[in-house]
């Protein structure tokens, strides 16, 4: 064994050693401290276990002339001990009587409140019994002096109900949109007459030109309603596009126009107009008319005007070009309608 070993075999033996002192020394300190704990009642005496009662002595020390101390029993101590347990006794006691007590005069006010309680629900069952035939009585003297039996039911119910204070409504001297929608209907009837009441119809086809070597030319929406714009046309009646006898939509209808899609001559969407094309277009003048060649002049002279802007041609009902002969033939035809 070397030297190193032996060193490290003390320590270990050392540190055991340290160890088990310890314990034992917290072995005591804990001894100690239950035997030198004391327990209290309530009223601040310190209780005795029973089985040390007897044998407790209160340690007397007094100075003797070589300094040693000599240890005597102390009985008044005890004396003293046995006293206060006695007494404590005697509390313990009185606080269950008065517990007892107590619990007694509890129970009292407990029926008494009870019987308050029934007491009042009583009185309060004879106020509602009392009120409910006062009502009853009311209804029946209304029903003798009133047999109408929907009189009775208001007079009970105003009886019931609080009274509401209302206030006055004032005057209504503005015109609201759908009346103001009657009494514009004689105005739009005199105005749109010819389309609302009409009998003939002179149309004009407004179609693009259509090259071999090109894809079919379609009537952009956008450039249409440029074409709107320009020639004083407003929709209106009929979801159509109207031109009147001025630009700002007053005065009488000269002539209409539609649309013609793929499914065929249709009216107008407002709402998609600028987003869709069209093969082109139709204008009419719907005969009798009061101004009959004035408007057929003037369908003519912008049905020119817009095949120019569109780079179209000008056909009539059966898809013909629209020669000058033909044109003075449908002028004729015009006049017969006019008023």
């Amino acid at each position: 064994m070397t030297a190193i070993q032996f060193v490290l075999i003390a320590i270990a033996a050392f540190i055991v050693l340290a160890g088990l002192f310890m314990v034992m020394r917290s072995f005591q300190r804990r001894n100690s401290a239950e035997m030198t704990a004391v327990n209290y009642d309530k009223n601040g005496i310190p209780i005795i276990p029973r089985h040390e009662r007897n044998i407790v002595d209160e340690p007397d020390f007094d100075d003797t002339v070589a300094g040693e101390t000599t240890i005597a029993p102390d009985r008044e101590y005890l004396n003293a001990v046995i006293e206060e347990e006695a007494l404590t006794e005697t509390h313990t006691q009185v606080d269950a009587q008065l517990t007892q007590g107590r619990g007694e005069a509890n129970k009292a006010n407990d029926h008494a409140d009870d019987k308050d309680y029934m007491r009042w629900q009583a009185e309060q069952q004879r106020e509602d019994d009392l009120e409910f035939a006062e009502m009853a009585n009311q209804m029946h003297s209304n029903n003798e002096q009133e047999p109408d039996a929907f009189s009775s039911l208001m007079s009970a119910t105003d009886s019931l109900m609080p009274v509401i204070d209302t206030a006055d409504e004032p005057s209504f001297d503005d015109n609201s949109p759908i009346l103001d929608q009657h009494l514009l209907e004689p105005v739009d009837e005199a105005q749109n007459g010819p389309l609302i009441n009409a009998k003939d119809n002179i149309n004009i086809t407004i179609l693009p030109h259509q090259y071999r070597d090109r894809p079919p030319m379609v009537i952009r929406g956008r450039d249409l309603l440029t074409l709107i714009d320009k020639y004083g046309l407003r929709f209106g009646a009929m979801n159509m596009f109207h031109r009147y006898e001025q630009k700002d939509g007053t005065g009488m209808l000269w002539f209409s126009m539609m649309g013609i899609t793929d499914s065929g001559i249709a009216p107008f969407d407002p709402h998609s107009v600028a987003t869709n094309t069209y093969d082109g277009i139709v204008v009419f003048l719907s005969l009798p008319h009061p101004q009959a060649l004035r408007s057929f002049d003037s369908m003519m002279s912008i049905a020119y005007m817009m095949a120019d802007d569109l780079n179209a041609m000008i056909l009539d009902e059966n898809n013909e070009p629209i020669t000058p002969e033909y044109k003075q033939q449908l002028r004729n035809q015009v006049r017969d309608y006019d008023l």
